[in-house]
Protein backbone atom coordinates (compact mmCIF):
# COMPACT_ATOMS: atom_id res chain seq x y z
CA UNK A 1 0.00 0.00 0.00
CA UNK A 2 0.96 3.90 -0.25
CA UNK A 3 2.48 6.19 2.09
CA UNK A 4 -0.73 7.23 3.00
CA UNK A 5 -3.14 4.67 4.45
CA UNK A 6 -6.82 4.50 3.96
CA UNK A 7 -7.37 5.26 7.30
CA UNK A 8 -5.58 8.63 7.01
CA UNK A 9 -7.77 9.52 4.06
CA UNK A 10 -10.98 10.75 6.07
CA UNK A 11 -8.33 13.67 7.91
CA UNK A 12 -6.27 14.26 4.60
CA UNK A 13 -9.33 15.75 2.79
CA UNK A 14 -9.61 18.12 6.08
CA UNK A 15 -12.02 19.24 8.13
CA UNK A 16 -15.84 17.51 8.78
CA UNK A 17 -18.97 18.96 9.09
CA UNK A 18 -20.11 22.34 7.73
CA UNK A 19 -16.64 23.46 8.12
CA UNK A 20 -15.39 20.46 5.45
CA UNK A 21 -18.34 21.45 3.66
CA UNK A 22 -17.47 25.18 3.53
CA UNK A 23 -14.08 24.18 2.54
CA UNK A 24 -12.83 26.08 -1.13
CA UNK A 25 -11.91 22.45 -1.93
CA UNK A 26 -15.21 21.00 -1.68
CA UNK A 27 -17.08 23.50 -3.74
CA UNK A 28 -17.36 21.01 -6.87
CA UNK A 29 -18.31 18.33 -5.41
CA UNK A 30 -20.89 20.17 -2.62
CA UNK A 31 -22.28 21.50 -6.18
CA UNK A 32 -22.49 18.38 -7.55
CA UNK A 33 -24.05 16.86 -4.54
CA UNK A 34 -26.91 19.32 -4.10
CA UNK A 35 -27.85 18.64 -7.59
CA UNK A 36 -28.31 15.32 -7.03
CA UNK A 37 -30.34 15.48 -3.86
CA UNK A 38 -32.86 17.27 -6.12
CA UNK A 39 -34.08 13.58 -6.33
CA UNK A 40 -35.45 14.02 -2.55
CA UNK A 41 -37.19 17.10 -3.44
CA UNK A 42 -39.56 15.87 -6.16
CA UNK A 43 -40.33 13.23 -3.46
CA UNK A 44 -40.82 15.44 -0.59
CA UNK A 45 -42.77 17.69 -2.61
CA UNK A 46 -45.34 14.66 -3.65
CA UNK A 47 -45.56 13.64 -0.13
CA UNK A 48 -46.51 17.41 1.37
CA UNK A 49 -49.36 17.78 -1.85
CA UNK A 50 -51.46 14.78 -0.81
CA UNK A 51 -51.44 15.88 2.83
CA UNK A 52 -54.00 19.03 2.05
CA UNK A 53 -55.32 17.96 -0.53
CA UNK A 54 -57.02 14.71 0.59
CA UNK A 55 -59.38 16.95 2.37
CA UNK A 56 -59.83 19.85 -0.38
CA UNK A 57 -63.93 20.30 -1.03
CA UNK A 58 -62.82 20.33 -4.64
CA UNK A 59 -60.74 17.21 -4.58
CA UNK A 60 -62.94 15.19 -2.99
CA UNK A 61 -66.00 16.20 -5.14
CA UNK A 62 -63.99 15.39 -8.49
CA UNK A 63 -63.09 12.13 -6.75
CA UNK A 64 -66.01 11.14 -4.18
CA UNK A 65 -64.82 7.39 -3.75
CA UNK A 66 -62.38 8.87 -1.56
CA UNK A 67 -65.41 11.49 0.62
CA UNK A 68 -65.84 9.61 4.11
CA UNK A 69 -69.30 11.67 3.82
CA UNK A 70 -69.92 9.91 0.76
CA UNK A 71 -68.47 6.58 0.76
CA UNK A 72 -68.59 4.15 3.37
CA UNK A 73 -65.40 2.67 1.73
CA UNK A 74 -63.71 6.05 1.88
CA UNK A 75 -61.02 5.34 3.93
CA UNK A 76 -60.08 2.22 1.98
CA UNK A 77 -59.82 4.00 -1.17
CA UNK A 78 -58.28 6.94 0.32
CA UNK A 79 -55.35 4.40 1.75
CA UNK A 80 -55.31 2.61 -1.46
CA UNK A 81 -54.52 6.14 -3.66
CA UNK A 82 -52.09 7.40 -1.25
CA UNK A 83 -50.03 4.43 -0.95
CA UNK A 84 -50.42 3.55 -4.83
CA UNK A 85 -46.89 6.00 -5.03
CA UNK A 86 -45.42 3.95 -2.49
CA UNK A 87 -45.90 0.71 -4.68
CA UNK A 88 -44.94 2.26 -7.63
CA UNK A 89 -41.56 3.72 -5.85
CA UNK A 90 -41.24 -0.35 -4.87
CA UNK A 91 -40.91 -1.28 -8.26
CA UNK A 92 -38.44 2.03 -8.93
CA UNK A 93 -35.95 1.32 -6.35
CA UNK A 94 -35.78 -2.57 -7.10
CA UNK A 95 -35.45 -1.78 -11.11
CA UNK A 96 -32.84 1.05 -10.65
CA UNK A 97 -30.19 -1.14 -8.84
CA UNK A 98 -29.75 -2.57 -12.65
CA UNK A 99 -29.96 0.70 -14.19
CA UNK A 100 -27.82 2.51 -11.84
CA UNK A 101 -25.12 -0.47 -12.70
CA UNK A 102 -25.73 -0.95 -16.20
CA UNK A 103 -26.17 2.90 -17.29
CA UNK A 104 -24.47 4.68 -14.49
CA UNK A 105 -25.89 6.37 -11.82
CA UNK A 106 -26.52 10.03 -13.44
CA UNK A 107 -28.43 8.00 -16.65
CA UNK A 108 -30.57 6.32 -14.25
CA UNK A 109 -31.62 9.43 -12.24
CA UNK A 110 -32.63 10.94 -16.10
CA UNK A 111 -34.37 8.06 -16.30
CA UNK A 112 -36.25 8.28 -12.96
CA UNK A 113 -36.95 11.84 -13.82
CA UNK A 114 -38.86 10.65 -16.93
CA UNK A 115 -41.01 8.59 -15.15
CA UNK A 116 -41.95 11.29 -12.64
CA UNK A 117 -43.12 13.86 -15.37
CA UNK A 118 -44.78 11.34 -16.90
CA UNK A 119 -47.32 10.44 -13.29
CA UNK A 120 -47.47 14.36 -12.46
CA UNK A 121 -49.03 14.69 -15.97
CA UNK A 122 -51.42 12.40 -15.54
CA UNK A 123 -51.97 13.03 -12.44
CA UNK A 124 -52.70 16.60 -13.06
CA UNK A 125 -54.78 15.68 -15.74
CA UNK A 126 -57.13 13.38 -13.87
CA UNK A 127 -60.74 12.88 -14.72
CA UNK A 128 -61.37 9.74 -12.82
CA UNK A 129 -60.11 7.56 -9.43
CA UNK A 130 -58.59 5.13 -11.87
CA UNK A 131 -56.52 7.90 -13.84
CA UNK A 132 -55.36 9.57 -10.79
CA UNK A 133 -54.42 6.27 -9.28
CA UNK A 134 -52.31 4.98 -12.31
CA UNK A 135 -50.89 8.36 -12.60
CA UNK A 136 -49.76 7.89 -8.70
CA UNK A 137 -48.20 4.67 -9.74
CA UNK A 138 -46.01 5.90 -12.65
CA UNK A 139 -44.99 8.56 -10.94
CA UNK A 140 -44.31 6.90 -8.23
CA UNK A 141 -41.77 4.53 -10.27
CA UNK A 142 -39.85 8.01 -10.78
CA UNK A 143 -40.11 8.60 -7.39
CA UNK A 144 -38.69 5.07 -6.73
CA UNK A 145 -35.81 5.26 -8.80
CA UNK A 146 -34.57 9.43 -7.53
CA UNK A 147 -35.38 7.98 -3.79
CA UNK A 148 -32.76 5.05 -4.75
CA UNK A 149 -30.19 6.49 -7.08
CA UNK A 150 -29.44 10.28 -5.51
CA UNK A 151 -28.18 9.08 -2.26
CA UNK A 152 -26.12 6.10 -3.73
CA UNK A 153 -24.40 8.71 -6.48
CA UNK A 154 -24.04 11.32 -3.53
CA UNK A 155 -21.76 8.58 -1.29
CA UNK A 156 -19.91 7.15 -4.13
CA UNK A 157 -18.94 11.03 -4.86
CA UNK A 158 -17.89 12.93 -1.77
CA UNK A 159 -14.85 12.52 0.34
CA UNK A 160 -15.41 10.44 3.44
CA UNK A 161 -14.40 13.16 5.89
CA UNK A 162 -18.15 15.51 4.68
CA UNK A 163 -19.98 12.20 3.40
CA UNK A 164 -22.50 12.14 6.42
CA UNK A 165 -22.93 15.51 5.88
CA UNK A 166 -23.85 15.59 2.30
CA UNK A 167 -26.13 12.58 2.82
CA UNK A 168 -28.03 14.67 5.25
CA UNK A 169 -29.03 16.79 1.56
CA UNK A 170 -31.46 14.07 0.56
CA UNK A 171 -33.54 14.14 4.01
CA UNK A 172 -33.19 17.48 4.26
CA UNK A 173 -34.61 17.96 0.30
CA UNK A 174 -37.28 15.71 1.24
CA UNK A 175 -38.64 17.82 4.17
CA UNK A 176 -38.14 20.91 2.24
CA UNK A 177 -40.08 19.96 -0.24
CA UNK A 178 -42.76 18.71 2.07
CA UNK A 179 -42.86 22.18 3.53
CA UNK A 180 -43.24 23.57 0.24
CA UNK A 181 -45.18 21.73 -1.56
CA UNK A 182 -47.71 22.06 1.84
CA UNK A 183 -47.81 25.73 1.82
CA UNK A 184 -48.51 25.75 -1.66
CA UNK A 185 -51.28 23.46 -1.77
CA UNK A 186 -52.62 25.59 1.77
CA UNK A 187 -52.61 28.24 -0.23
CA UNK A 188 -54.25 27.01 -3.28
CA UNK A 189 -57.10 25.22 -1.71
CA UNK A 190 -58.90 28.83 -1.88
CA UNK A 191 -59.15 28.41 -5.56
CA UNK A 192 -62.29 27.42 -6.12
CA UNK A 193 -62.03 25.30 -9.05
CA UNK A 194 -60.31 22.22 -9.53
CA UNK A 195 -57.18 23.89 -10.08
CA UNK A 196 -56.89 24.45 -6.57
CA UNK A 197 -55.48 20.78 -6.30
CA UNK A 198 -54.25 20.25 -10.18
CA UNK A 199 -52.09 23.71 -9.84
CA UNK A 200 -49.48 21.94 -7.78
CA UNK A 201 -49.19 18.94 -9.48
CA UNK A 202 -48.23 20.33 -12.42
CA UNK A 203 -46.03 22.82 -10.96
CA UNK A 204 -43.82 19.96 -9.42
CA UNK A 205 -42.49 18.91 -13.30
CA UNK A 206 -40.58 21.92 -12.96
CA UNK A 207 -37.69 20.77 -10.79
CA UNK A 208 -38.52 17.61 -12.63
CA UNK A 209 -37.36 18.97 -16.06
CA UNK A 210 -34.43 21.20 -14.07
CA UNK A 211 -33.24 18.17 -12.26
CA UNK A 212 -33.29 16.13 -16.10
CA UNK A 213 -31.26 18.54 -18.11
CA UNK A 214 -28.99 18.91 -14.85
CA UNK A 215 -27.96 15.61 -15.16
CA UNK A 216 -26.34 15.41 -17.75
CA UNK A 217 -23.70 17.65 -16.66
CA UNK A 218 -22.67 15.57 -13.57
CA UNK A 219 -20.05 13.69 -13.39
CA UNK A 220 -19.81 10.17 -13.90
CA UNK A 221 -19.13 8.45 -10.27
CA UNK A 222 -15.77 7.20 -9.68
CA UNK A 223 -16.21 3.88 -7.91
CA UNK A 224 -19.00 3.28 -11.23
CA UNK A 225 -16.19 3.70 -13.86
CA UNK A 226 -13.65 1.62 -12.34
CA UNK A 227 -16.41 -0.76 -11.60
CA UNK A 228 -16.46 -0.70 -15.49
CA UNK A 229 -12.67 -0.84 -16.15
CA UNK A 230 -12.46 2.73 -17.32
CA UNK A 231 -9.69 3.33 -14.52
CA UNK A 232 -8.24 6.55 -16.53
CA UNK A 233 -11.50 8.43 -16.55
CA UNK A 234 -12.08 7.07 -13.23
CA UNK A 235 -8.60 9.02 -12.13
CA UNK A 236 -10.07 11.97 -14.15
CA UNK A 237 -13.46 12.41 -12.13
CA UNK A 238 -11.81 11.85 -8.38
CA UNK A 239 -9.41 14.35 -9.53
CA UNK A 240 -12.19 16.68 -10.66
CA UNK A 241 -14.64 15.63 -7.83
CA UNK A 242 -11.44 16.83 -5.37
CA UNK A 243 -10.13 19.46 -6.86
CA UNK A 244 -6.63 18.33 -6.79
CA UNK A 245 -4.00 16.86 -9.55
CA UNK A 246 -4.20 13.50 -10.40
CA UNK A 247 -0.88 13.03 -9.06
CA UNK A 248 -2.05 14.62 -6.18
CA UNK A 249 -1.11 11.55 -2.96
CA UNK A 250 -4.59 11.46 -1.62
CA UNK A 251 -6.21 11.27 -5.10
CA UNK A 252 -3.65 8.35 -5.96
CA UNK A 253 -4.91 6.48 -2.66
CA UNK A 254 -8.17 6.49 -3.11
CA UNK A 255 -7.50 5.72 -6.37
CA UNK A 256 -5.57 2.81 -5.52
CA UNK A 257 -8.24 1.90 -2.58
CA UNK A 258 -11.21 2.19 -4.91
CA UNK A 259 -9.51 0.33 -7.90
CA UNK A 260 -8.26 -2.76 -5.55
CA UNK A 261 -12.00 -2.96 -3.83
CA UNK A 262 -13.66 -3.21 -6.78
CA UNK A 263 -11.30 -6.07 -7.69
CA UNK A 264 -11.51 -7.65 -4.40
CA UNK A 265 -15.36 -7.73 -5.23
CA UNK A 266 -15.02 -9.03 -8.43
CA UNK A 267 -12.85 -12.02 -7.39
CA UNK A 268 -14.86 -12.68 -4.45
CA UNK A 269 -18.01 -12.95 -7.13
CA UNK A 270 -16.19 -15.61 -9.25
CA UNK A 271 -14.85 -17.25 -5.90
CA UNK A 272 -18.61 -17.43 -5.14
CA UNK A 273 -19.78 -18.75 -8.47
CA UNK A 274 -17.25 -20.24 -10.28
CA UNK A 275 -20.13 -21.26 -12.86
CA UNK A 276 -20.46 -17.07 -14.07
CA UNK A 277 -16.53 -16.90 -14.03
CA UNK A 278 -15.36 -15.82 -17.81
CA UNK A 279 -19.03 -16.20 -19.34
CA UNK A 280 -20.62 -13.61 -21.49
CA UNK A 281 -23.95 -13.07 -23.05
CA UNK A 282 -27.78 -12.04 -21.81
CA UNK A 283 -28.31 -15.46 -20.53
CA UNK A 284 -24.62 -15.04 -18.53
CA UNK A 285 -25.86 -11.19 -17.25
CA UNK A 286 -29.30 -12.73 -16.03
CA UNK A 287 -27.75 -15.16 -14.29
CA UNK A 288 -25.01 -12.78 -12.88
CA UNK A 289 -27.80 -10.55 -12.01
CA UNK A 290 -29.50 -13.31 -9.54
CA UNK A 291 -26.58 -14.50 -8.32
CA UNK A 292 -25.84 -10.89 -6.71
CA UNK A 293 -29.05 -10.46 -5.77
CA UNK A 294 -28.80 -13.72 -3.48
CA UNK A 295 -25.15 -12.69 -2.22
CA UNK A 296 -27.30 -10.11 -0.27
CA UNK A 297 -28.54 -12.44 2.14
CA UNK A 298 -25.57 -14.70 2.10
CA UNK A 299 -22.57 -14.93 4.75
CA UNK A 300 -20.33 -11.53 3.81
CA UNK A 301 -23.20 -9.27 3.30
CA UNK A 302 -26.37 -10.05 4.97
CA UNK A 303 -25.53 -8.19 8.03
CA UNK A 304 -25.92 -5.02 6.18
CA UNK A 305 -28.91 -6.22 4.25
CA UNK A 306 -30.15 -6.34 7.58
CA UNK A 307 -29.27 -2.68 8.98
CA UNK A 308 -30.27 -1.27 5.76
CA UNK A 309 -33.70 -2.79 4.95
CA UNK A 310 -34.14 -2.52 9.13
CA UNK A 311 -33.35 0.86 9.58
CA UNK A 312 -35.50 1.44 6.36
CA UNK A 313 -38.84 -0.32 8.41
CA UNK A 314 -37.99 1.53 11.24
CA UNK A 315 -38.33 4.74 9.81
CA UNK A 316 -41.57 4.37 8.35
CA UNK A 317 -43.46 2.18 11.50
CA UNK A 318 -41.93 5.05 13.67
CA UNK A 319 -44.80 7.20 11.93
CA UNK A 320 -43.77 9.58 10.26
CA UNK A 321 -45.35 9.19 7.07
CA UNK A 322 -48.63 8.83 9.13
CA UNK A 323 -48.16 12.42 10.61
CA UNK A 324 -47.53 13.37 7.25
CA UNK A 325 -50.04 12.39 4.88
CA UNK A 326 -52.61 11.97 7.07
CA UNK A 327 -51.89 14.78 10.06
CA UNK A 328 -55.42 16.72 9.52
CA UNK A 329 -57.23 13.18 10.73
CA UNK A 330 -54.42 12.72 13.47
CA UNK A 331 -55.10 16.27 14.45
CA UNK A 332 -59.00 16.00 14.48
CA UNK A 333 -58.39 13.14 17.37
CA UNK A 334 -56.89 15.73 19.57
CA UNK A 335 -60.37 18.40 18.96
CA UNK A 336 -59.16 20.73 16.52
CA UNK A 337 -61.09 22.36 13.51
CA UNK A 338 -60.72 22.11 10.29
CA UNK A 339 -58.51 25.43 9.76
CA UNK A 340 -56.51 25.00 13.06
CA UNK A 341 -55.35 21.29 12.04
CA UNK A 342 -54.50 22.39 8.49
CA UNK A 343 -52.44 25.40 10.00
CA UNK A 344 -50.83 22.70 12.83
CA UNK A 345 -50.18 20.56 9.86
CA UNK A 346 -48.21 23.13 7.98
CA UNK A 347 -46.30 23.83 11.57
CA UNK A 348 -45.57 20.77 11.98
CA UNK A 349 -43.42 19.79 9.00
CA UNK A 350 -41.45 23.00 9.45
CA UNK A 351 -40.93 21.67 12.95
CA UNK A 352 -39.38 18.49 10.74
CA UNK A 353 -37.38 20.84 8.60
CA UNK A 354 -35.75 22.96 12.24
CA UNK A 355 -34.73 19.41 13.22
CA UNK A 356 -32.86 18.04 10.07
CA UNK A 357 -30.75 21.05 9.13
CA UNK A 358 -28.57 21.00 12.87
CA UNK A 359 -27.81 17.01 11.96
CA UNK A 360 -25.40 18.42 9.06
CA UNK A 361 -23.52 19.37 11.59
CA UNK A 362 -23.81 15.99 14.28
CA UNK A 363 -23.87 13.21 12.09
CA UNK A 364 -20.26 13.13 10.85
CA UNK A 365 -19.50 14.86 14.88
CA UNK A 366 -21.89 12.76 17.15
CA UNK A 367 -22.38 9.69 14.52
CA UNK A 368 -25.18 7.87 12.80
CA UNK A 369 -25.66 5.06 15.84
CA UNK A 370 -25.73 7.73 18.80
CA UNK A 371 -28.54 10.23 16.96
CA UNK A 372 -30.63 6.99 16.04
CA UNK A 373 -30.54 6.24 20.28
CA UNK A 374 -31.38 8.83 21.70
CA UNK A 375 -34.34 9.50 18.38
CA UNK A 376 -35.76 6.48 19.23
CA UNK A 377 -35.96 7.49 23.01
CA UNK A 378 -37.44 10.54 22.03
CA UNK A 379 -40.31 9.34 19.75
CA UNK A 380 -41.38 6.47 21.95
CA UNK A 381 -41.74 9.22 24.82
CA UNK A 382 -43.76 12.00 22.69
CA UNK A 383 -46.00 8.74 21.12
CA UNK A 384 -47.19 7.84 24.90
CA UNK A 385 -47.73 11.27 26.02
CA UNK A 386 -50.12 11.58 22.83
CA UNK A 387 -51.90 8.43 23.77
CA UNK A 388 -52.43 9.14 26.95
CA UNK A 389 -53.90 12.42 25.79
CA UNK A 390 -56.10 11.16 23.42
CA UNK A 391 -57.30 7.91 25.32
CA UNK A 392 -58.33 10.20 28.48
CA UNK A 393 -59.84 13.18 26.84
CA UNK A 394 -61.87 12.13 23.90
CA UNK A 395 -65.14 13.53 23.59
CA UNK A 396 -64.06 15.91 26.45
CA UNK A 397 -62.11 18.58 24.61
CA UNK A 398 -64.41 21.34 24.17
CA UNK A 399 -63.37 21.78 28.80
CA UNK A 400 -59.87 21.13 28.22
CA UNK A 401 -58.69 22.56 25.02
CA UNK A 402 -55.31 23.08 27.03
CA UNK A 403 -54.75 19.38 27.03
CA UNK A 404 -55.26 19.06 23.24
CA UNK A 405 -52.82 21.57 22.94
CA UNK A 406 -50.05 19.63 25.09
CA UNK A 407 -50.37 16.73 22.63
CA UNK A 408 -50.01 19.20 19.73
CA UNK A 409 -46.63 20.18 21.07
CA UNK A 410 -45.27 17.04 21.77
CA UNK A 411 -46.57 16.05 17.78
CA UNK A 412 -44.31 19.51 17.02
CA UNK A 413 -41.41 17.76 19.18
CA UNK A 414 -41.53 14.40 18.05
CA UNK A 415 -41.20 15.67 14.49
CA UNK A 416 -38.41 17.89 15.41
CA UNK A 417 -36.42 14.70 17.00
CA UNK A 418 -37.45 12.35 14.06
CA UNK A 419 -35.80 15.50 11.52
CA UNK A 420 -32.42 14.93 13.80
CA UNK A 421 -32.36 11.69 13.70
CA UNK A 422 -34.21 8.83 12.17
CA UNK A 423 -34.82 11.20 9.19
CA UNK A 424 -31.58 11.43 7.76
CA UNK A 425 -29.38 8.36 9.18
CA UNK A 426 -31.58 5.73 7.24
CA UNK A 427 -31.02 7.63 4.16
CA UNK A 428 -27.12 7.82 4.44
CA UNK A 429 -26.15 4.28 6.28
CA UNK A 430 -27.77 2.20 3.29
CA UNK A 431 -25.73 4.10 0.62
CA UNK A 432 -22.62 3.72 2.76
CA UNK A 433 -22.22 0.12 3.81
CA UNK A 434 -22.39 -2.12 1.06
CA UNK A 435 -19.31 -3.60 -0.74
CA UNK A 436 -18.86 -1.58 -4.10
CA UNK A 437 -19.61 -4.90 -6.30
CA UNK A 438 -23.40 -4.77 -4.15
CA UNK A 439 -23.66 -1.50 -3.56
CA UNK A 440 -26.59 -0.49 -5.96
CA UNK A 441 -28.40 -3.43 -5.05
CA UNK A 442 -28.25 -3.17 -1.44
CA UNK A 443 -29.15 0.31 -1.96
CA UNK A 444 -32.18 -0.74 -3.51
CA UNK A 445 -33.04 -3.16 -1.55
CA UNK A 446 -33.58 -0.89 1.41
CA UNK A 447 -34.88 1.46 -0.12
CA UNK A 448 -37.82 -0.99 -1.45
CA UNK A 449 -37.60 -1.95 2.40
CA UNK A 450 -38.94 1.88 2.63
CA UNK A 451 -41.44 1.96 -0.04
CA UNK A 452 -42.99 -0.90 1.05
CA UNK A 453 -43.59 -0.57 4.22
CA UNK A 454 -44.25 3.61 3.58
CA UNK A 455 -47.22 1.52 1.55
CA UNK A 456 -48.18 -0.67 4.24
CA UNK A 457 -48.35 2.71 6.50
CA UNK A 458 -50.47 4.33 3.62
CA UNK A 459 -53.07 1.55 3.80
CA UNK A 460 -53.20 1.13 7.64
CA UNK A 461 -53.31 4.43 8.86
CA UNK A 462 -57.11 5.64 7.63
CA UNK A 463 -58.71 2.78 9.23
CA UNK A 464 -56.06 2.96 12.01
CA UNK A 465 -56.98 6.66 13.44
CA UNK A 466 -61.04 6.45 12.57
CA UNK A 467 -61.41 3.40 14.52
CA UNK A 468 -59.33 3.40 17.28
CA UNK A 469 -58.11 6.86 17.59
CA UNK A 470 -55.39 6.84 21.11
CA UNK A 471 -54.39 3.38 19.24
CA UNK A 472 -52.50 4.84 16.09
CA UNK A 473 -50.07 6.83 18.51
CA UNK A 474 -49.60 3.30 20.75
CA UNK A 475 -48.38 1.67 17.65
CA UNK A 476 -46.27 4.08 16.81
CA UNK A 477 -45.24 3.93 20.62
CA UNK A 478 -44.18 0.41 20.70
CA UNK A 479 -42.11 0.41 17.45
CA UNK A 480 -40.22 3.20 18.48
CA UNK A 481 -39.02 1.52 21.36
CA UNK A 482 -38.55 -1.58 19.35
CA UNK A 483 -36.34 0.67 16.92
CA UNK A 484 -34.00 0.86 20.10
CA UNK A 485 -33.17 -2.00 20.76
CA UNK A 486 -32.91 -2.74 17.13
CA UNK A 487 -30.11 0.13 16.66
CA UNK A 488 -28.14 -1.28 19.96
CA UNK A 489 -27.97 -4.87 19.29
CA UNK A 490 -27.85 -4.15 15.19
CA UNK A 491 -26.21 -1.67 14.10
CA UNK A 492 -22.51 -0.11 13.72
CA UNK A 493 -20.97 2.94 14.10
CA UNK A 494 -19.63 4.08 10.41
CA UNK A 495 -18.96 7.71 11.03
CA UNK A 496 -15.36 8.95 9.20
CA UNK A 497 -14.99 5.81 7.87
CA UNK A 498 -14.50 5.34 3.84
CA UNK A 499 -16.78 3.13 1.86
CA UNK A 500 -13.56 0.67 1.32
CA UNK A 501 -13.18 0.46 4.98
CA UNK A 502 -16.68 -1.09 5.94
CA UNK A 503 -15.37 -4.32 5.79
CA UNK A 504 -13.46 -4.36 8.81
CA UNK A 505 -16.81 -2.09 10.54
CA UNK A 506 -19.13 -5.01 9.93
CA UNK A 507 -16.21 -7.92 10.49
CA UNK A 508 -17.53 -9.90 6.97
CA UNK A 509 -13.70 -10.34 5.21
CA UNK A 510 -11.21 -9.75 7.81
CA UNK A 511 -9.55 -13.02 7.78
CA UNK A 512 -6.27 -13.42 7.11
CA UNK A 513 -6.80 -14.86 3.69
CA UNK A 514 -9.33 -12.16 2.50
CA UNK A 515 -6.58 -9.51 3.98
CA UNK A 516 -3.54 -11.03 2.20
CA UNK A 517 -5.47 -11.04 -0.81
CA UNK A 518 -6.51 -7.45 -0.68
CA UNK A 519 -2.54 -6.39 -0.14
CA UNK A 520 -2.01 -8.79 -3.31
CA UNK A 521 -4.25 -7.17 -5.64
CA UNK A 522 -3.29 -3.56 -4.45
CA UNK A 523 0.46 -4.10 -4.31
CA UNK A 524 -0.43 -5.94 -8.26
CA UNK A 525 -2.11 -2.68 -8.91
CA UNK A 526 0.68 -0.08 -7.70
CA UNK A 527 2.69 -2.30 -9.85
CA UNK A 528 0.55 -2.47 -13.19
CA UNK A 529 0.52 1.49 -12.72
CA UNK A 530 4.34 2.17 -12.14
CA UNK A 531 4.92 -0.02 -15.24
CA UNK A 532 2.63 2.44 -17.40
CA UNK A 533 3.70 5.56 -15.64
CA UNK A 534 7.16 4.46 -16.40
CA UNK A 535 6.46 3.25 -20.19
CA UNK A 536 4.87 6.62 -20.55
CA UNK A 537 7.73 8.85 -19.76
CA UNK A 538 10.10 7.14 -21.86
Amino acid sequence: MSSLKTTTLTDAYGPSGLRGVAHAGNLYVVLCVCFAAMGGLLFGYDQGVISVTLVMDQFLSRFPRIDENASSSASFFKGLMTAMIELGAMIGAAVSGYTSDKFSRKYAIVIGVCWFIVGSALQTGSVGYGMLVVGRLIGGVGIGTLSMVAPLYMSEVSPPNIRGALLVLEEWNIVFGIVVAYWITYGTRYIHSEWAWRFPFILQILPGLFLAAGAFFLPFSPRWLASKGRDEECLASLAKLRQLPADDPRIQQEFLDIRAEVAFQKEMVDIKHPQLAGKRGFKADVDREVALWSDLLRSGCYKRTLVGTGLMFFQQFVGINALIYYSSSLFETLGLGYNTRLTMGGIMNVCQLVGVTPSFLLLDRVGRRSLLLWGSVGMTICHIIVAVLVGIYTGKWEDNRDKGWVGVAFIFVYMVVFGLTWGPVPWAMPAEIFPSSLRAKGVAISVVSNWFNNFIIGLITPPLVQHTGKGAFIFFAVFSAVSWAFVYFFVPETRRRTLEEMDAVFGDHTGADDQARREAIANRIKETRSDEVSFDTK
